[in-house]
């Protein structure tokens, strides 16, 4: 037996070394949901507990109290690219819950240009075709808090990834996620394991679209992509408390320490892990109106004399609430930290107890 899955270990790391690992791989995925989170710089790893926690950590959907769903969407890139999401989860029993979620990242109507000359040499604009690309991932989420341990609550995400690039290629992908959460005394603690088996993309090329477009750059892609992509496990580690103040006001802090298993121009950063943290406050008034602020993605930057600075991005926010139904608003710069091009996200919640 022994032998067995030594054999079988050996085989799996062959397999994952051979394949091409993508340090960017399935970044879509990392972009963030909910407003509310992204006004904190998504400094939400410990405490997130509604219906987005089946992204932000799956074991916080257990504090819902009966089903809710969200909806979000974003424009990026000076609105070249639209981001959606929607996500529905519900309470089981007391001790576990599900979710599903969907993420659609995509650019439509993109000009293919590559056939506008003919083999005379002549210009036809009626060559000119239109072809999308997007990437979409599902998640299925499931929690359960354990009976022997209190105040302690995990889950885990099961994930579909496609990803389709007009009718040139497509691929399909598989991973899992694991999230635990943990609280004692009015702290609390979250863990987040993304891409944990590592996510494993498969590509199909269409082998006739791309001979018919390798050639229209000199010396640009003349050889096919990789076929297969591997994308590396990240982690986040998250500590939360929650301050009430003369029972009408109430203070959220937060601090995140996102990590990845390389080097990266993080500012902390090594061989092994890089870590870059992220802190977030939220003001709240009555549960019903919300003030929200964070800072995050702190990098090393080398500048064009040879000088490095530490850049970061600041992110604020504005919810409201009332009766189940809640609104998020974050002003946020995703796309470009060197640029003032702040993008606004709006997104809702609902919980659907409010119509019973």
């Amino acid at each position: 037996m022994k032998k067995t899955i030594l054999i079988l270990l050996l085989f799996i790391s062959l397999v994952i070394h051979a394949q091409a690992v993508r340090k960017y791989s399935n970044e879509f995925m990392n972009i963030g949901v909910d407003a509310a989170a992204l006004g904190m710089s998504n400094a939400v790893t410990a405490f997130s507990g509604d219906v987005n926690s089946g992204y932000w950590n799956p074991g916080g959907l257990l504090k819902i109290q009966d089903s809710e769903v969200s909806l979000m969407h974003a424009s990026y890139f000076a609105n070249i690219a639209k981001y959606d999401y929607a996500a529905y989860a519900k309470k089981i029993d007391d001790k576990s819950a599900w979710g599903v979620s969907l993420i659609r990242f995509g650019v439509d109507d993109i000009l293919n240009t590559t056939q506008l000359i003919d083999s005379q040499g002549n210009i036809d604009y009626n060559r000119i075709s239109l072809f999308s690309t997007a990437d979409y991932g599902f998640t299925f989420s499931y929690a359960r808090r354990p009976t022997l341990i209190e105040g302690f609550q995990y889950g885990v995400n099961a994930k579909v990834i496609r990803r389709v690039i007009g009718k040139f290629a497509n691929s399909w992908g598989f991973g899992f996620d694991f999230g635990l959460q943990y609280e004692r005394n009015d702290w609390h603690y979250g863990l987040m394991l993304r891409d944990i088996t590592t996510t494993y993309n498969i590509w199909a090329i269409d082998e006739e679209k791309y001979n018919s477009i390798k050639d229209a750059v000199a010396g640009q892609n003349q050889a096919p992509p990789e076929s297969t992509e591997i994308t590396l496990p990240k982690a986040q580690l998250g500590i939360a408390k929650k301050f009430d103040f003369h029972y009408d006001y109430t203070l959220l802090a937060a601090i995140n320490l996102n990590m990845q298993f390389a080097r990266t121009n993080d500012i902390f950063a090594s061989a092994a892990v890089s870590i870059d943290p992220a802190l977030g406050l939220e003001f709240g008034y009555t549960e019903m109106v919300f003030l929200r602020a964070g800072v995050g993605n702190f990098q090393n930057v080398e500048q064009i004399d040879g000088t490095k600075k530490i850049n970061f991005q600041p992110n604020i926010g504005l919810g409201f609430k009332y009766k189940g139904i809640q609104i998020d608003y974050a002003l946020t710069n995703l796309g470009n930290q060197s640029a003032a091009l702040y993008s606004n996200i709006f997104s809702v919640k609902v919980d659907l107890s409010i119509f019973r």
